[in-house]
């Protein structure tokens, strides 16, 4: 406080000094420059408050499947107030969508903070999903600190993953050759490639697929889903799952397939006004895979003469969990994709997909395009394959709770285990968070302005731009009333 009065008093006399020397002009222009000199010194304080708060993340811990545990530790020139988490998920939402979590931590300048993300009672995110996360931290004296967005692959680390990629796609795996994995992912470029001139639909992201050495394997990475499931594509995020041993080569790439439109679609329809029908997403993906199997398509057929067809809006719920008639609802969906688009071309099929993208119903999107309903295409695709009229009182599939990623049923129960890996053929594997500390540092602070022969401390203070703004003020009154006198002198 001593310093800014002895600095308003150099001031007075050198406002009268200048009154004599220079012109009304100049005068003003230097005072111009005083009062813009606090408002310089403003950005110092806040960048200094930043400094006054370290955060050094200690990264993630995974405890796989079940919950990953962030941690941080925290110092603060004054006592620390609140502690924030804000974290969240690489994938389509229906806006920006952060997370904010408020960990416990004792009292004082300096806390020890962590937090545990519980996935059995969020709901699990997909394997390969990208964790992203920050700390944001108070204190008493009103200073906040966000430390630089860390992530992390919620991936197990108990397989040694190894990548390998072409064009939009990357493959994920641990178990079998590199030659193996090749050949799946040749297979899948292809499959992109023969998806896009049949239906015009095209990859629009990079997509991921982890491939497991079996479906028990795959099953153990993720929650919730049934017993049946083989393959499982998550469309939000751009990412498929599917657990495949070499011996099941040729099953496993007509799986990629599957998944890889289901992939496709979902991204092309993701909406937050609609869904997709079951029979449309699983049809499409059947018709990605090229059709059905022998035995499929004699499982449909024989469907047919017995009059033991589903109906297009039971199709549209949940598929049943036993296997014949999970197995029959994939044929008939497949069916009446297959009719859509032989009947009516593939370029309506994307304008149905467009229209359920944009919110429409099922019913309203197909009327728009087609100008059926579902009654009417329940009734044009029966007599195309020769079965008989719709009967409301038809067979309906058990309906069961679908997640939001649609699974594929798996081939063989108890399929074997692939082979270990050389480790001499191991390439590098893919990333995964370790609970190694990394250090966050403050921001630099502002330059402060040269030669005002002000303390750093004085320039903090909350009070010295207002009183600077005042003494400056009051040099700006005197100034104008000495040179008011004088101009009436000199008349």
């Amino acid at each position: 406080m001593t310093n800014l009065v002895n600095l308003a008093s150099r001031f007075l006399p050198l406002a009268s000094r200048f009154t004599h020397h220079v012109s009304r002009i100049t005068y003003y222009a230097l005072l111009a420059t005083l009062l813009i000199y606090p408002l310089r010194g403003a950005p110092v304080s806040s960048a200094l408050a930043q400094g006054s708060i370290t955060i050094e993340d200690r990264g993630v811990a995974l405890e796989f499947p079940e919950r990953l545990t962030f941690s941080a530790h925290i110092e603060s020139r004054a006592e620390i107030e609140r502690v924030v988490l804000e974290y969240g998920v690489d994938k389509l939402t229906c806006g920006t969508v952060t997370a904010k979590a408020f960990p416990d931590f004792e009292p004082g300048a300096a806390a020890e903070v962590s937090w545990t993300w519980e996935m059995l009672q969020s709901g699990a995110e997909p394997p390969g999903a990208q964790v992203w996360y920050r700390w944001r931290v108070t204190d008493k004296a009103g200073n906040e600190r966000v430390s630089d967005e860390q992530r992390a692959v919620w991936l197990d680390d108990q397989h040694a993953w190894r990548s390998i990629s072409r064009d939009v796609l990357t493959l994920h795996w641990y178990a079998g050759t590199r030659e193996f994995a090749e050949d799946l992912l040749n297979s899948a470029v292809d499959s992109l490639a023969q998806l896009s001139q049949t239906t015009g639909v095209a990859p629009e992201a990079p997509i991921d697929m982890y491939i497991y050495a079996d479906t028990a394997d795959m099953q153990d990475a993720i929650l919730y889903e049934p017993g049946w499931t083989g393959g499982q594509a998550y469309s939000d995020h751009n990412i498929l799952l599917i657990g495949i041993s070499p011996d099941l080569l040729e099953w496993g790439k007509d799986t990629e397939a599957h998944e890889l439109t289901h992939v496709l679609v979902g991204h092309l329809t993701f909406s937050c006004l609609s869904s997709m029908p079951n029979w449309l997403s699983e049809g499409i993906a059947v018709y990605g895979e090229g059709g059905l199997d022998p035995a499929s398509q004699a499982a449909l057929d024989r469907a047919i003469r017995a009059d033991q067809l589903f109906s297009v809006r039971a199709l549209s719920s949940g598929f049943s969990e036993h296997p014949d008639k999970a197995d029959l609802s994939y044929s008939q969906s497949y069916s009446l994709v297959n009719y859509l688009v032989s009947e009516h071309g593939s370029d309506k099929l994307l304008a149905l997909f467009r229209n359920l993208r944009d919110g429409m119903t099922i019913e309203a999107a197909l009327n728009q395009v087609y100008g059926f309903g579902l009654d009417g295409l329940e009734d044009g695709w029966r007599a195309s394959i020769g079965a008989q009229p719709h009967r409301a009182e038809g067979a309906v599939p058990t309906p069961t709770p679908m997640p939001t990623p649609v699974p594929t049923y798996r081939p063989i129960s108890g399929a074997p285990l692939a082979p270990p890996v050389d480790s001499a053929q191991a390439a590098t594997p893919l990333p995964v968070p370790t609970e190694q500390a990394t250090t966050t540092a403050a921001a630099p602070p502002s330059p402060a302005p040269a030669a005002t022969g002000l303390a750093q401390s004085e320039v903090n203070s909350p009070f010295a731009a207002p009183l600077l703004i005042g003494i400056v003020a009051v040099v700006l009154a005197i100034g104008a009333v000495i040179l008011s006198v004088r101009s009436r002198k000199s008349l």
